[in-house]
């Protein structure tokens, strides 16, 4: 009988792959920041990079939510749209003081609480699949819109909402200090709580998670609640960057966000992310838009880029996977 052979430990040793893969993003950032630098003198003025941090978290904002999106094996299309819609409703507030502040989140959140409640229902309890269950409601929200505007701008928004944009506190710009409590408290929903366990074992195994006792249904619908209560509140920062209304506030967010979130490693297959890497993608997806606009390129630049993030990025982590 020939002798048993016992297998090879596995090398406890780092390869290139896994360096690449866990610091890759933050080298890249690195290098293209020093690369705008050299190509734009802009670029590093004060003036500039106030304006990238403020593009950047309307943005993060609604990455924060696509994410749960993603890890579920989704994608939410109807996320701009929402942002676009929540801006509309915002100005139904005539209020003369900064007291509708307050009534305008709630309202927002309320808002695309069951816009996301809608297409995780779709996704989770119909059988759609979530790229028409959310471009369905991509197009709806847009008949909302055009229905309530007539497709007219708007310019006349209720006071406080530039706050919302260039305010501080404590010298840190209300934007910023937003997105970073919606990182925290949802980057402990994700990777510290039973729920987070049982969002990483659907998007990993959906059959698995049942047959451990999860609920993928209910998941799925509580990742699209999150996700477009994520883009109301992004909706209103980007409102306040603005500072008027037209029907496509917001257009392209859809895009960016899922390309942001590959970026940053989410896997489009889903079961694999993180939120605080992927917040990296969205920092080099807006100096890559800020810098194609600083150098004159045309704005079909971006749209190529971004193609090739995405291929780019899910071919790698396909090979990673295999």
């Amino acid at each position: 009988m020939a002798p048993l052979e016992t297998p090879l430990p596995r090398s406890r040793g780092v390869s290139v792959a896994s360096i690449f893969e866990r610091y890759g993003l933050i080298v890249f950032l690195v290098a293209l920041l020093l690369v705008a630098a050299v190509l734009s003198p802009t670029f590093l003025r004060p003036a500039n990079l106030v304006n990238v941090l403020t593009i950047a978290a309307p943005l993060g904002m609604v990455v924060v939510g696509q994410i749960f999106v993603i890890l579920v094996r989704g994608l939410d299309l109807s996320v701009a749209s929402l942002m676009a819609t929540v801006a509309v409703l915002a100005t139904a507030f005539k209020a003369t003081t900064n007291d509708a502040i307050p009534m305008i989140f709630a309202a927002a959140i309320a808002f695309s609480a069951v816009v996301g409640l809608v297409n995780g229902w779709l996704v989770a309890k119909r059988d759609v699949s979530p790229f028409l269950a959310t471009l369905a409601m991509m197009i709806i929200l847009q008949g909302v819109r055009f229905a309530y505007t007539g497709g007219a701008p708007i310019s006349t928004l209720p006071p406080g909402m530039g706050f919302l944009a260039s305010g501080r506190i404590l010298g840190i710009p209300v934007n910023l200090i937003t997105l970073a409590l919606l990182a925290i408290v949802f980057g402990i929903v994700l990777h510290r709580s039973r729920l987070g366990r049982e969002i990483f074992m659907v998007g990993s195994n959906p059959k698995a998670a049942f047959l451990n006792g999860v609920a993928p249904d209910r998941v799925i619908i509580l990742c699209h609640v999150i996700c477009s209560v994520c883009a109301g509140i992004g909706g209103l920062f980007l409102l306040g960057y603005v500072g008027t209304v037209s029907n496509w506030v917001g257009q392209g967010y859809e895009l960016d966000s899922i390309v942001a979130a590959v970026m940053g490693g989410v896997a489009l297959t889903g079961g694999r992310g993180n939120i605080f890497v992927a917040l990296l993608g969205v920092a080099v997806l807006v100096v890559i838009n800020n810098l194609v606009l600083l150098l004159g390129f045309p704005i079909e630049m971006q749209l190529i880029i971004k193609g090739i993030i995405i291929i780019g990025a899910a071919a790698f982590y396909r090979t990673r996977l295999a």
